[in-house]
């Protein structure tokens, strides 16, 4: 059961106001805000998504290599995107290693953003363009996700079907299929939700208000916990369940609290007692066991 309304939205309003753009350093949003230019944040934010799986060290470093690879090419991520070629820089990318994912799936997700790119401009355009706007955002992610992986693969994969295990679906989920889909989620907060010293405000395709909440382990376990779904699993049925909850609090801006939640996971946070302080640039914080009731 969903605690008292009135105390969760209180408790949610604080962790939002405590946890703010001084914690951007804890999560791969970083990354598109070293960039003044809207389509290389859309790129860059991307990509950042796209590995966000596994420990946030991880992330950091993996997304970290990819970029500093694509900036051997250009500055600028879009601009580099654009002039990939297969012949000459996919050595850039030898080694790399992202836990379920190697340097082809890298080179695979260039590819794909590069044919994404150069027939439509921005991933926003090939966004809209593959479902109607008026459809609900799982249909759009899922269309997205289903058109991305029909692109051409050939120069890596050969003229047949894309492999079942080919790492680059996995940057390509699909909520038909159960997933939470978290990361091209937390994708799309990013460049949609108005730009506030964390998120973007790139996008004008989608609403604020038609975001689904972000969820992963963690998260899900914080929100089961205060009663905003029914089970602690990360499943898109649990991720409208919550959405839903949130948006009893902001019907046009439900995932903003998404940033905040995530820290309690990311941060290891268990309530409001938790120290957490900023010393050189690095978050430190006391580990409990388990995220707490709000």
């Amino acid at each position: 059961m969903m605690r008292k309304p009135a105390h969760l939205q209180q408790k949610l309003d604080e962790l939002a106001s405590r946890y703010d753009r001084k914690f951007l350093q804890s999560d791969p949003i970083q990354f598109p805000h070293r960039y003044t230019s809207p389509r290389d944040r859309e790129v860059a934010a991307f990509i950042a998504a796209v590995f966000a799986y596994g420990s946030v060290k991880q992330i950091l470093g993996s997304v970290g290599r990819f970029i500093r690879a694509l900036e051997t090419i250009s500055a600028s991520p879009h601009e580099a995107i654009l002039n990939f070629s297969i012949e000459r820089d996919s050595r850039k990318l030898d080694g790399f290693h992202h836990r379920f994912n190697d340097a082809r799936d890298a080179v695979c997700l260039i590819l794909f953003l590069q044919q994404i790119l150069r027939s439509h401009g921005s991933i926003e355009a090939f966004f809209d363009t593959s479902a109607p706007r008026q459809v609900p955002l799982r249909e759009r992610i899922a269309a997205f996700s289903s058109r991305a992986l029909a692109l051409d693969y050939c120069k890596l994969y050969g003229n047949g079907a894309l492999p079942d295990d080919a790492g680059v679906r996995f940057f390509f989920t699909n909520p038909n299929d159960g997933s939470a889909c978290k990361r091209l989620c937390m994708f799309l907060r990013w460049v949609v939700r108005p730009d506030d010293g964390i998120d973007l405000g790139l996008w004008q395709t989608v609403l604020a208000r038609e975001l689904v909440m972000p969820l992963d382990t963690h998260t899900t376990r914080i929100c089961y916990l205060n009663g905003l779904c029914p089970s602690p699993f990360a499943t898109w049925r649990n991720a409208e369940h919550v959405t839903e909850g949130l948006r009893r609090f902001d019907a046009n801006d439900p995932v903003r609290y998404d940033f905040a939640i995530s820290r309690l996971g990311i941060l290891r946070v268990q309530g409001p007692a938790a120290r957490v302080r900023m010393s050189n640039s690095k978050l430190q914080t006391k580990k409990p066991s388990a995220p707490t009731v709000l």
